[in-house]
């Protein structure tokens, strides 16, 4: 039987909607306060988690997803700039290999997860992908992993490294007076770069779409951006709010999509996720002290360059330290592009070498399987 609260399940869609909003809101600002990253994502997501574990039918259309995913693209390839571009050109070999090295051992302990039937393969391998985590809980939906589980992983990885990173950037004093003081929702906006940035949202996630591509809405005005950016030909420019209105509109699409069978999957898989996590952040801690001894860099540029976390969140920690930032976001900029070139590829042949079998649509049969199970629709 469902477990449904008689509360929600009589209310109207419209005071549905009411309670999400507010939820969402009081989410965020607690998330916020607390110095949580992610927060503009993480309080809606989690607001619409209790809304549809108790009996609410709210669902979030197509449309608002897709204009949600064009802004993410644009907010990645704004990172992107002149001396990125340099900072790897001149270490590429280096930065290369230590990518390389975090995305196999990612990899491997998602096939260990996967093969101890803790998560199905597509979604194990997916959820321990180091990279942007907004953008990999969208891949991962695309190439078929249940994008609930996946995302209850990449957040939960994003909190962990941040509140680590965060606490050794204390430990070493360098954190730059108000650099993380409150947030300027409504700041003053140059006309014509929003324009630019909002007509690079809007024509790239079109064609995206029409492409057929993977997140296509996504991969196209970041892919766009980042050379135009780069070049300096437009400054992409997003203010909070409608950074805000995006990550909502993505946190509520992921969030009202669980069910309380769902939920009680993901807690119970809580303890052997923590495990696999901690595991990743102990090797990229020891990539980083090899850097440190064979390369003129310090241990704490050394450790946020290799951090697992999201590269967004890794980005406003390192603004606000004393490090070598086009070092920090140079590695981190070239791991999630091999993540999302190989990280597909990658999953399918986890897949396949547990004996788990790939449908030619891309779909993971084993999480499809186990999630109707848990949701008792198979017997």
């Amino acid at each position: 039987m469902a477990s449904t609260s008689p509360l929600l399940a009589r209310v109207s869609r419209r005071s549905q909607w009411a309670l999400l909003l507010i939820g969402s809101f009081v989410a965020m600002m607690a998330l916020e306060y607390a110095g949580l990253p992610a927060a503009i994502l993480l309080g809606p997501m989690l607001a619409a988690i209790v809304v549809a574990t108790n009996g609410g039918s709210l669902r979030i259309t197509p449309l608002p997803r897709y204009a949600a995913q064009t802004i993410v693209g644009c907010l990645i390839a704004s990172a992107i700039n002149p001396s990125i571009i340099a900072t790897f050109i001149g270490k590429w070999p280096l930065f290369l290999g230590t990518v390389l090295a975090v995305v196999l051992v990612s990899a491997l302990i998602g096939y260990v997860v996967s093969r101890l039937r803790v998560l199905p393969a597509t979604t194990a391998i997916w959820g321990l992908c180091p990279g942007a985590a907004s953008a990999m809980m969208l891949m991962a939906e695309a190439f078929g992993a249940d994008a609930r589980l996946v995302a209850f992983m990449q957040y939960l990885r994003v909190v962990l490294v941040t509140v680590a990173a965060s606490a050794i950037v204390r430990l070493d004093h360098d954190v730059a007076a108000g650099a993380m003081s409150g947030i300027a929702w409504f700041p003053p906006i140059p006309l014509v770069p929003f324009i630019e940035t909002l007509a690079l949202a809007a024509i790239g996630g079109v064609i995206g779409r029409l492409s057929r591509l993977p997140v296509g809405a996504m991969l196209v005005p970041m892919g766009v951006g980042m050379l135009l950016h780069a070049t300096g030909a437009i400054t992409i420019t997003l203010p909070q709010w409608l950074l805000a209105i995006s990550y909502g509109v993505l946190g509520w699409s992921i969030g009202l999509g669980f069910t309380p069978k769902i939920l009680s999957h993901a807690v119970r898989a809580l303890p052997q996720t923590m495990i696999s996590i901690i595991v990743l952040m102990l090797f990229c801690g020891g990539l980083a002290f090899i850097l440190v001894k064979t390369v003129n860099i310090d241990p704490l540029t050394a450790y946020l360059a290799t951090s697992p976390g999201g590269m967004d969140s890794v980005a406003i920690i390192a603004a606000s330290s004393k490090v070598d930032i086009a070092f920090v976001m140079a590695l981190q900029t070239v791991r999630f592009a091999i993540v999302l070139l190989v990280g597909p590829s990658i999953a399918r042949f986890v897949a396949r070498l547990i004996g788990q079998a790939h449908p030619p649509a891309g779909r993971d049969e084993a999480a499809v399987t186990q999630i109707r199970e848990a949701e008792g629709e198979l017997d």
